[in-house]
């Protein structure tokens, strides 16, 4: 891997205009990354998912996409039928469209920070691999009062062109004071065998608010992982959900510091997993100030010899007084070959707080599959709709009446 690592960093080098400070940090990361080398189950963050292993077992050689000359032919087909939103179209992680033609241009700001790279510090390669190979990064502003009239849509999209490569994007987002944004990322892939690496960063001013909604829900044979760090301001909101159903693997991590006073985060996820899929979903949530509070709701339901992990941590700091907590998982096993794992944590240095966590797993309850079938329904009718009420009550957590419709459609959820 060190071989072609640093091959095709050169040719990336070649075909990006950078100044000689922007490529030494570019190779310092990319030092990193060697020395570290993918994540794999000697990092207690990795315990459940080797991400070393998956890209040897699923895809085997790989290679670092740095082909970022030509343009790629944007399919409208994959573009959501029935919902007015704005787009950002990634194809193969090169931008190729913009569009915000439901917004006053004048209240957001598109810079471009690809010539703005900094040097830092921190405990993840994947990072390092990212900042290493990023072609361009965008850092988008809501200015202040601004709140987005309709949802933004970022089409992450693969084609025929790549086989068996690591594509790294990045995004930065800010909200200024009173601003709002619903941004969904949603995944279609027509290619298979790439390890798709993606970062976010959000910067919530006070008073913003921040709904994003992750779906991974058509078929692919691709790996993910995706990064969200969130820094909140007093009295701002995020809210994430996480449909992750269709790759072969996806992590999702969520790294979020509750700054301000009265700043609140949700996370609610689900796992809806069959074949061999291995998904899994990481929480940080740091309580850095006092009165702020959290809620994640985790629900998984596993087939065939899936597997599903979620790792959740409520922290909680000396100052965080008044702090509220809640942290829960529940997980349906199908058939015996699948499998769950949890690892909930609960970090407090205050006093006078209100957390809790759990984790339950378990298989489909079979009196209530006959009681459902003794009222005239078959047995798949009678385990779709409890399957359907069990993931319900995550979708209902949804506070976007037009994103949880088109949820509950995409999922099959009737009501």
């Amino acid at each position: 891997m060190k071989e072609q690592v640093k091959k095709d960093f050169d040719n990336v080098i070649k075909n990006l205009s950078l100044s000689q400070r922007d490529i030494e940090i570019k190779q310092f990361y990319l030092d990193n990354f060697i020395n570290r080398g993918f994540p794999n189950r000697r990092e207690e963050d990795w315990k459940f998912s080797d991400l070393n292993q998956i890209i040897k077992k699923n895809i085997g050689e790989l290679s670092f996409y740095n082909d970022y000359t030509s343009t790629n032919k944007v399919d409208t087909s994959v573009f959501v039928d029935g919902l007015e939103h704005n787009k950002i179209v990634f194809i193969n992680g090169r931008i190729e469209k913009i569009d915000f033609d439901y917004e006053k241009k004048d209240q957001i700001e598109i810079i471009d920070q690809s010539e703005t790279i900094n040097k830092s510090s921190n405990n993840n390669s994947l990072s390092d691999l990212n900042n290493a190979f990023t072609n361009k990064s965008f850092k988008i502003v809501v200015k202040n009062g601004y709140q987005f009239e309709k949802p933004l849509i970022i089409y992450h999209t693969t084609n025929s062109k790549i086989w068996s490569k690591n594509i790294n994007l990045r995004l930065d987002f800010k909200l200024d004071k009173d601003s709002s944004l619903r941004l969904v990322d949603l995944f279609n892939d027509t290619s298979e065998k790439n390890f798709l690496n993606i970062f976010y960063n959000f910067d919530l001013k006070e008073n913003a608010v921040l709904k994003n909604f992750k779906i991974d829900k058509f078929e692919n044979r691709n790996i993910k992982y995706s990064y969200n760090n969130i820094e909140q301001d007093k009295n701002s909101t995020s809210e994430t959900f996480i449909l992750s159903s269709g790759s072969n693997f996806f992590k999702n991590e969520i790294n979020c510091n509750l700054k301000g006073e009265y700043s609140s985060a949700f996370v609610n996820g689900i796992l809806s997993l069959n074949n061999d899929k291995h998904h899994e979903i990481r929480t940080i949530i740091n309580h850095l100030t006092e009165n702020t509070k959290s809620y994640q709701l985790i629900k998984s339901v596993l087939e065939d010899s899936s597997k599903a992990a979620y790792q959740g941590k409520i922290f909680v700091n000396s100052e965080a007084q008044k702090t509220d907590g809640y942290q829960l998982s529940k997980a349906i096993l199908l058939n015996k070959n699948s499998e769950f794992n949890a690892k909930p944590e609960l970090e407090i240095y205050a006093d006078d707080v209100k957390c809790s966590h759990g984790s339950a797993s378990g298989s489909l309850n079979e009196d209530s599959i006959f009681y459902l079938m003794s009222r005239g329904l078959n047995y798949h009718q009678s385990r779709e709709l409890l399957i359907n009420g069990f993931l319900l009550d995550v979708v209902e957590k949804i506070t976007d009446s037009e994103i949880k419709n088109l949820i509950k459609n995409m999922i099959g959820i009737k009501e």
